[in-house]
């Protein structure tokens, strides 16, 4: 497995509008198990997505997506940037 953890900072005051683009543009994808949008509690701004996919590849395809490209194309405006960004090994757990 494959997974992702990042962290996004919204442009100020607009956190809630960035989540609401992401959620709204969530749609199956082959090979995704979890994908997880959440607020950080510690900063107005930040947003926390989570990441378990079958493969890296299956992420990767993922951007291909027309749904996916959209959604990124929505959002791109409302984030102020990308402060984390972690590759991990999921082993296994609830949900996935």
């Amino acid at each position: 497995m494959y997974g992702l953890i990042g962290r996004f900072r919204a442009v100020e005051g607009k956190r809630d509008d960035l989540i609401a683009v992401m959620l709204q543009g969530s749609v199956p994808m082959a090979g995704c198990r979890s994908y997880v949008i959440a607020r950080d509690p510690g900063s107005e701004d930040g947003i926390w997505i989570t990441e378990v996919w079958d493969s890296q590849e299956s992420h990767k395809a993922s951007l291909s997506i027309p749904e996916v490209k959209a959604t990124i194309a929505k959002a791109m405006p409302l984030i102020a940037g990308f402060e984390e960004h972690i590759e991990t090994e999921p082993v296994g757990g609830i949900g996935i």
